[in-house]
């Protein structure tokens, strides 16, 4: 789990135009990003250094369709758990370790954790949603399937609403 702490106290406009950019297409070139923010390659080259170093950009990867690995089927689990010391990390731990769970989140209200799994059967969704039963700590789940996506690229600088992008450049 995070601790919650900020990390952009020294980001400006050219380092969100930058994380636009490079989120857009990972495969980008620093010279293309130089020429669309009219900025030399060093110096782009040493703002896409300076995130990396201070954990903005976590890393570079591919973006794999999960369609093309047969990966069709997506529920959303609702999981409700006993409450007991340590619990939201050491359940979140163990969701997250079962192979088909892509993302996790503890969360407030009437259910404590949601999980989001991806598989190619129902077979394999079945299997996944017995392993999620097993952990424990873990009171019931509550699944929905999903019959449509309409995004599967994840943009988080490119989704920052006018006012986050003036708490940033503010901090």
């Amino acid at each position: 789990m995070t601790n919650g702490t900020t990390a952009y106290d020294d980001l400006d406009e050219t380092d969100l135009a930058i994380l636009e950019l490079i989120e857009a297409d990972f495969d980008v070139s620093l010279e293309t990003v130089a020429q669309k923010l009219d900025l030399s390659k060093s110096a782009v080259h040493y703002r896409v250094k300076k995130l990396k170093e201070n954990g903005v950009i976590r890393g570079v990867t591919a973006d794999v369709d999960p369609l093309a690995l047969g990966l069709e089927m997506v529920a959303i689990t609702d999981v409700s758990v006993s409450h007991q010391e340590g619990y939201s990390e050491n359940i979140g731990e163990d969701l997250m370790a079962i192979p088909g769970v892509e993302e996790v989140y503890y969360t407030m209200g009437d259910i404590d954790f949601v999980a989001i799994s991806r598989v190619q059967t129902r077979d394999q969704l079945n299997d996944l949603i017995e392993e999620i039963v097993s952990i424990d700590g873990v009171n019931e789940t509550s699944s929905k399937f999903v019959m449509e996506e309409f995004h599967d690229i994840r943009n988080v600088s490119g989704n920052l609403t006018q006012v986050g992008r003036e708490l940033i450049l503010d901090s």
